[in-house]
């Protein structure tokens, strides 16, 4: 419990839990919903939109949430951080909305979540990575249903360093923010903790949204390095996968891509077996665990049906954003005894909250933010789609590779050591 939490006595909650309170249930309970919807980054952030929209229907087939049916009000992230803060300040303040998910981009999110703390707006992070977030800031109506920078890319680098121990020189290309940014320095300081002699090579960040990556190839392919590492995303990703294949960037050097498993239907073709690509979490819809997982697979046959693609990453990173937000208000509501929720009830029930999601499973830690599996795994083609899958999976427990809540994550990094390593799940071993 937080120091800001105020306790109901008993004989106030026997009040507020009486019959009378259904009265105050919302005839719809409107939600804020932010992603790119324009632009490149509308490639990434597309999915994430199509998979709302099929949750929402399913909660509102369902009932709703509390017998409230769920009204989605998206706003596109592509008009710029300006106005996409003015928009969440509208919505906040218009009362159409009780809830917000945002944002996808770290940058927005980051601009958001104090504006959030300052209208006392629930505020649910779906993508926003960047572990800056929760890094010197404290907030009660903030919080991230998915993982962090640190054991995203932690676990880039653990993987390459499973699958390539005798790795020496490292390429960087990542979008120049906060992101691309942060992934690069993590990424770089893993490799380091374990072979301190790792040297990057080519360090490069092209603006977002950049079309054209030839001088960037050119540079990278002049150093020839072991690895090439990249966290560019959306319709960045798809165009440097163009135009760095035929040049023999991925077969010449062991390509790390972040976010390759969003581009594999795509682009994916392009790719030779091997590249190394992962899911910023465990959104993989062939893992055991999402096959194995009903609503999962439902989820995923329904998605095929009224988009003609499967679900990719983000996808599931929105799927299970909106089931952590059914899961608070469910927890709020009894809590309330059957009331409907305030703001501030409502945040509250984020704290400790744990749930199984379509791919494995969300828990809120006493810092807001979220704890999640990281899976990764390599390109491989094969006869049952015409796209290449991701073969020879890792699942990393997101308590192994999450630094404790309070601790500086670039200091903990720097303590990692041989007992860590020997603790980690080999190729080939999701469960």
């Amino acid at each position: 419990m937080k120091p800001w939490r105020i306790l109901i006595p008993a004989l106030a909650f026997a009040a507020l839990a009486a019959p009378a309170w259904s009265q105050d249930k919302p005839a719809a309970l409107g939600v804020g919903v932010f992603t790119f919807m324009s632009g490149p980054p509308a490639a990434y952030g597309m999915p994430g939109r199509n998979a709302a929209e099929i949750v929402f229907n399913d909660i509102n087939s369902a009932g709703g949430i509390g017998g409230v049916p769920v009204r989605p009000i998206y706003v596109d992230e592509g008009q710029g951080t300006d106005a996409v803060v003015s928009e969440f300040r509208r919505l906040a303040g218009s009362g159409e909305v009780s809830a917000m998910i945002a944002a996808l981009s770290s940058g927005n999110c980051l601009a958001l979540a104090p504006i959030a703390e300052q209208l006392k707006m629930p505020t649910l992070a779906w993508n926003c990575d960047t572990h800056q977030l929760f890094l010197k800031d404290e907030y009660q109506y903030v919080y991230r249903a998915n993982s962090s920078t640190i054991p995203e890319f932690i676990a880039y680098a653990l993987y390459l360093l499973q699958k390539k121990p005798d790795l020496k020189t490292v390429a960087i290309i990542n979008p120049d923010y906060a992101f691309g940014h942060d992934a690069a320095q993590i990424f770089t300081a893993a490799l380091k903790t374990f072979k301190p002699d790792v040297e990057v090579v080519v360090e490069l960040f092209p603006k977002l949204g950049a079309s054209n990556y030839n001088t960037e190839i050119s540079r990278i392919a002049a150093a020839r390095p072991d690895v090439v590492f990249s966290n560019l995303w959306g319709a960045d990703l798809e165009n440097f996968v163009r135009q760095a294949a035929p040049r023999g960037l991925f077969s010449n050097s062991q390509a790390v891509l972040a976010l390759g498993e969003a581009v594999l239907q795509s682009v994916g073709g392009s790719l030779p077996d091997g590249v190394i690509v992962g899911v910023l979490g465990d959104g993989w819809w062939q893992s055991p665990k999402a096959s194995g997982n009903e609503a999962a697979v439902k989820f995923v046959a329904d998605y095929r049906e009224k988009f003609g693609a499967y679900p990719v990453f983000p996808s599931f990173k929105m799927a299970n954003t909106i089931l952590t937000l059914k899961a608070a208000y469910e927890k709020a509501i009894e809590a309330k005894g059957g009331g409907w929720p305030n703001a501030e009830e409502l945040a509250a029930a984020f704290e400790g909250l744990s749930i199984d999601t379509l791919t494995g499973s969300i828990t809120i830690r006493e810092d807001n933010d979220g704890l999640v599996d990281q899976i990764v795994g390599v390109t491989a083609k094969g006869d049952e789609y015409p796209f290449p899958v991701i073969a020879e999976m890792v699942r990393y427990p997101a308590d192994l590779v999450t630094p404790p809540a309070g601790e500086d994550p670039m200091a903990w990094i720097g303590t990692l050591d041989d007992s860590f390593l020997a603790k980690l799940p080999k190729p080939a071993a999701a469960n």
